[in-house]
């Protein structure tokens, strides 16, 4: 399988991980600082920021046995576990694989495999209504046997010796993992075979005997936001400090790597990256006579794989390439020849292979043996488009039902089987195989029903936010509800880093919220990427107040619909979504009678100085610049607290082992809250990383703790 698919770019998982000295080293630092440290102090302890620190974890627990207690203690809360539990342990939902070299691979989490298995199928087994598995890695057994408290991170594995991989091993399920070689053949670890220590690393097969890899290398070797910035080659039986440099990026990037682009089975092209920024990026080709290349694209834009000798390119700004009269828009997929840039360092005869409209976006590329599958999202409904190349673009639709979301979940360009998923609010999960070389469709997979949905509709409205700009968000409800204001009502949002959120089915959020008569509300507000690049960088930085906007108009129309009422209203958003939930709890707590605040950023004006913080500049702007901190003193929630507001109650979700998100962010303002004798609840589990939950029981009851909460202010 030829890594055609370029994913090495800056995401949300990158991490920093800080022990207890090193926050009291960077206090100590900070100390001459003044307003920033003295701000922060004044409202909330630095000692919060000690992750395990015993006077932090002292009043963690302390707040979280009065929430356990009272929460627990409502009879509503095991019946909503059980349903929970019930729902995440089915034996029955659909196991999601991955097809390459004859096999489907799956990683399984149920009641007896509790931390999961890698297992795997021949394709036609996998179709079968009772498949049978070989299991191939056993976490449960192995993390008992090493004494280890191991969550499985995935892994990536040879392109063509598909039996050797790397599999990453987190502790707790922190993003910082510990990379160990596997032998599927042998269903081992590999014997004196290659280990990476825990570090947020970015590692790729070179060859059968060599590795790429970014890791911690020891002092000095990490950006400013805690990730790799050195690349080298490690061969099989050498130590870390042996491995050979190729690339190095600037201590000041969020971070830098390099990884092995294949033109085709016998070329392959060594390249590099740097992330000047979350959202910039600069790639080189590194020459075997030790100079480099520049690919000559913008900062924003980045490779998204290679196609008959053609590298895509997924625009997020307008681009036109030096000696073409074309320009080519932001959000569009273009294309140009890579052998002939290679040798002429020009791009020429540059094509556009998708151009969205203002209602479309392009949520997904994916390159199979013979084909080019677009992921097409049109007013947040999406469909999927073969494309191929003979000199010019063309594409087909796949024929799938038109309803819905649909997202490929496996696809490479070793084989044209493929394997898309498609639901919607009220429809379970049907898993498709696509057949692209005999144009075959058809089901796979599908999963029962999880609640009753027989008298539930979907609706699609449009709020009018402060600026006029049209705001869409999703309404789902029983068909008989009252328009008096009565109706419990829980609104969802995220609006940030060009995250879509599109519709999805639930059965937890079914059994335990819309069986119980409330209704559900998906809001599309600007930060996302429903619409495009746009619409996410409509609100990066000082513009940022759009997305609240966005958000208190959908809040309002809601109100005006008299689908419900300030006293029947929740909201609901975690990290970016947390900070959103921080806002709204401090600009607007007049609309809400529960805030559901889940592993969020909350000090503002202290977040870049906090595990990954520093990566997310380009989306919030910099503390250290006057003009945009002076913004930020506008919105962090931690320094907008009114002493004499009315607030709503408010629970933290947060998670001791969240190497992404800081749980300082709820620690603080928590204890901001309970200082001033302000309501709140708070959970912080103890594992569990950024997602709150480390296995699927601690899914389950986080989401019961959630709905106690949410039936106790909304349906009481």
């Amino acid at each position: 399988m030829k890594k055609s698919l370029l994913t090495l770019f800056v995401t949300t998982t990158f991490l920093f991980s800080c022990s207890d000295n090193k926050v009291t080293e960077q206090n100590a630092d900070e100390s001459a600082q003044g307003s920033e440290l003295a701000s922060s102090q004044e409202i909330a302890p630095l000692w919060l920021e000690e992750v395990e620190g015993k006077q932090a974890l002292s009043k963690v627990n302390e707040w979280n046995k009065t929430t356990l207690d009272k929460l627990m203690s409502d009879k509503r809360y095991e019946q909503y576990k059980k349903d929970a539990l019930d729902i995440v342990n089915a034996t029955d939902k659909i196991a999601y694989g991955n097809y390459y070299n004859g096999y489907v691979y799956n990683y399984w989490q149920s009641a007896d495999q509790v931390r999961g298995v890698l297992r795997r199928t021949s394709l036609e087994e996998y179709e079968s209504d009772n498949t049978n598995w070989e299991t191939v890695f056993d976490l449960d057994k192995l993390a008992e046997e090493a004494g280890k408290n191991w969550v499985y991170k995935g892994l990536t594995c040879h392109d063509t010796l598909h039996d050797m991989c790397m599999v990453f091993l987190s502790d707790g399920g922190k993003d910082a993992t510990e990379a160990r070689e596997w032998s599927h053949k042998t269903k081992s670890f590999v014997e004196d075979g290659f280990y990476i220590p825990e570090a947020k690393s970015d590692i790729s097969w070179f060859d059968k005997d060599t590795l790429l890899v970014g890791t911690d290398w020891g002092q000095g070797s990490l950006t400013e936001s805690g990730y790799p910035y050195i690349a080298k080659l490690l061969k099989r039986g050498q130590s870390l400090n042996e491995a050979k440099e190729i690339f190095r990026g600037e201590p000041t990037d969020v971070s830098a790597g390099a990884f092995l682009m294949e033109i085709d089975d016998t070329n392959k092209v060594l390249m590099a990256y740097r992330s000047t920024s979350f959202f910039s990026r600069e790639y080189f080709w590194l020459k075997d006579d030790n100079t480099r290349q520049k690919l000559p694209i913008p900062e924003k834009s980045n490779p998204a794989g290679i196609f008959k000798g053609q590298l895509l390119i997924s625009l997020k700004d307008n681009w036109q390439p030096e000696g073409l009269s074309e320009t080519f828009t932001n959000g569009s997929l273009m294309s140009f020849d890579l052998n002939e840039w290679m040798a002429s360092n020009k791009v020429t005869n540059a094509k556009v292979v998708f151009e969205p409209s203002a209602k479309q976006t392009l949520s997904r590329s994916s390159i199979t043996k013979s084909k080019v599958l677009l992921t097409i999202s049109e007013n947040v409904v999406g469909n999927v488009f073969a494309y191929d190349y003979d000199g010019n673009w063309t594409s087909t639709k796949l024929a799938l039902p038109e309803s819905g979301t649909v997202a490929v979940r496996s696809a490479n360009d070793d084989t044209d089987i493929v394997f898309i998923n498609q639901e919607s609010f009220v429809s379970p999960d049907t898993l498709f195989k696509v057949d692209l070389e005999s144009n075959s469709i058809s089901v796979a997979k599908s999963s029962p029903n999880r609640f009753d949905s027989a008298d539930l509709v979907v609706e699609q409205f449009q709020a009018t936010s402060k600026d006029g700009v049209k705001v869409p968000y999703f309404v789902i409800r029983k068909k008989d509800i009252p328009y008096d204001g009565s109706n419990p009502t829980l609104l969802y949002a995220y609006g940030g880093f060009q995250v879509s959120l599109t519709p999805s089915y639930s059965g937890v959020r079914g059994k335990l919220w819309l069986e119980q008569g409330g209704v559900y509300v998906l809001a599309n507000i600007r930060g996302g990427g429903e619409f495009g690049p746009k619409w996410h960088q409509a609100g990066l930085k000082t513009n940022r107040q759009v997305i609240y906007n966005d958000m208190i108009s959908v809040a309002e129309s809601l109100i005006e619909k008299k689908i419900t009422s300030a006293r029947r209203l929740g909201i609901m958003g975690g990290s970016n979504g947390g900070l959103l939930m921080g806002v709204m709890y401090n600009q607007r707590p007049d609309l809400w009678n529960a805030v559901v605040c889940q592993v969020p950023l909350l000090d503002m004006l202290r977040y870049h100085k906090l595990l990954a913080g520093a990566s997310w500049v380009g989306e919030y702007g910099s503390p250290d610049i006057p003009e945009e901190r002076a913004f930020l003193e506008t919105i962090s929630p931690l320094h907008n607290i009114d002493e004499n507001a009315e607030y709503p109650p408010i629970f933290f979700v947060t998670s001791t082992k969240d190497d992404r998100v800081h749980p300082a962010h709820a620690r603080k303002m928590a204890y901001a809250l309970e200082k001033i004798g302000h309501k709140f609840e708070y959970y912080e589990n103890i594992d569990g990383g950024h997602s709150a939950s480390a296995n699927l029981e601690e899914v389950a009851k986080r989401s019961a703790l959630e709905f106690t909460f949410l039936s106790q202010q909304l349906i009481d």
